[in-house]
């Protein structure tokens, strides 16, 4: 246990280089920056949430594995798409808060089976939850399901030309994704980290559940337990000291363009971190999210800031807890 915890604490701090870093930093801010300024230009800031999950298939298939970066963006962009509107769709509930956390316990798991069917990195169902549940956080109308999927599809695609212009110049052909068949208990992890997690935020009445969801989910995509507690300390940590450049930014209640800029500038700065430290890159993601929610629907920064922080260490907990429980209830099992 000892070794186990100085090598957790040495991967929190460690620094690693990552190659090519600034193509795929450079790719997600384009493909943040010109769907966000489109909802702008028509007159439409509320549509942003749909733009901005969509344009997060510009973050898959940062390195070519197995498939190829337009294959794995495909199916990611469909899923992202997929979430987004069946986010809407929750939304138009009357009885949101609690159907919420159980369809997105069911994203999470659905979207574990396709992450490692597809062989998505980054791995694992994180942004699917996210889209979801920051969707259906907020009250929607059902009029707005048409909307939502072109708005996302559309930012999905623009994503994908992005991150594939060079192989469409170059003519190179992309493989077609296969569905491997891949049983684990994987999903049922994700599933269980977001109930938790999502349930007891709900039941206490803090504003985001999905937040505390995110937060749950993010540790269990590392690999190995130790990297999984790396990711639990750093979510937390990073978020609490990113906090800090939030209200920083938050303060001067930017113009809704001058808020996409921003974004679109920490975008770049988070794909220019996250593969090296996920912590340091948790400076900026922090503050990327409130914005683009602020983007949105304008809400006090205080209250953000401290629900942030709040749903964070639960979820985060709630992530690493079940990470440190599971080879004992895996003994059970086999007992």
């Amino acid at each position: 246990m000892a070794e186990q915890f100085r090598a957790a604490l040495k991967g929190l701090l460690h620094v690693r280089p990552v190659r090519g870093a600034h193509r795929v930093a450079l790719r997600a801010g384009i493909s943040v920056l010109v769907p966000l300024l489109a909802v702008l230009a028509v007159g439409h800031p509320g549509w942003s949430v749909y733009a901005v999950f969509g344009a997060f298939t510009s973050l898959y298939g940062r390195n070519h594995v197995h498939l190829s970066r337009a294959a794995m963006q495909a199916s990611a962009g469909a899923a992202l798409t997929v979430s987004t509107v069946l986010g809407v769709l929750v939304g138009s509930l009357a009885y949101r808060a609690w159907v919420a956390v159980a369809v997105t316990a069911a994203v999470a798991a659905l979207g574990a089976v396709l992450a490692a069917a597809q062989d998505w990195h980054p791995p694992g169902p994180l942004f699917l939850v996210f889209a979801f549940g920051a969707v259906a956080s907020a009250p929607r109308a059902l009029s707005e399901v048409p909307v939502a999927a072109v708005v996302a599809g559309l930012s999905s695609l623009f994503a994908l030309l992005v991150g594939n212009l060079g192989s469409v110049l170059r003519r190179q052909r992309s493989r077609p994704a296969r569905l491997a068949h891949v049983w684990t208990w994987e999903p049922a992890r994700y599933a269980l980290a977001v109930l938790l997690s999502g349930g007891a935020v709900t039941a206490v009445g803090i504003g985001h559940p999905y937040w505390a969801m995110v937060a749950a989910v993010a540790p269990l995509s590392a690999e190995g337990v130790t990297a999984q507690l790396v990711r639990a300390a750093h979510r937390i940590l990073g978020t609490l000291f990113g906090l800090l450049t939030s209200a920083a930014l938050l303060a001067p209640h930017l113009s809704p363009y001058a808020t996409v800029l921003v974004v679109a500038v920490l975008q770049i700065v988070t794909e220019l971190l996250v593969g090296r430290n996920y912590g340091l890159a948790l400076l900026f993601i922090t503050p990327m999210a409130l914005l683009m929610g602020q983007l949105a629907v304008t809400r006090p920064a205080g209250q953000l800031l401290f629900d942030r922080g709040v749903e964070t260490v639960i979820g985060a907990g709630i992530g690493g807890a079940i990470v440190l429980c599971e080879p004992w209830l895996r003994a059970r099992i086999r007992g």
